[in-house]
């Protein structure tokens, strides 16, 4: 089975099954990943989906468009490998992903 590893800022690992075509957002959503809220619905207005990317997995995952950065520029936990995992399309070379949660959001 193919995974994505969310990381809480205190440590805690959640595992979810990699559902390729659905956002990273959808599937933290669909498996009870807390800290993951995506009160816009994946619309990328609201922030409450932000993820710190494992630097290791940026350049596969690529890095945030326009829309992402007015939303992200607005948050004091960004990172250089933040992004807004409603925009980030899950597909199957993603297995083994690992983000990192902010800690604002737990």
């Amino acid at each position: 089975m193919s995974v994505i590893t969310f990381v809480s800022h205190d440590g805690d690992k959640h595992e979810a099954p990699l559902e390729e075509g659905h956002s990273l957002m959808q599937v933290a959503i669909n498996n009870a990943v807390p800290g993951i809220d995506g009160d816009c619905g994946g619309e990328a207005a609201c922030g409450t989906c932000h993820v710190i990317v494992d630097p290791q997995w940026s350049e596969q995952v690529g890095l945030s468009g326009t829309v992402e950065e007015e939303m992200l520029a607005m948050n004091p936990e960004r990172q250089p490998t933040s992004r807004l995992s409603c925009q980030m399309v899950a597909c199957a070379v993603w297995d083994g992903l690992i983000v990192q949660l902010p800690e604002f959001q737990m």
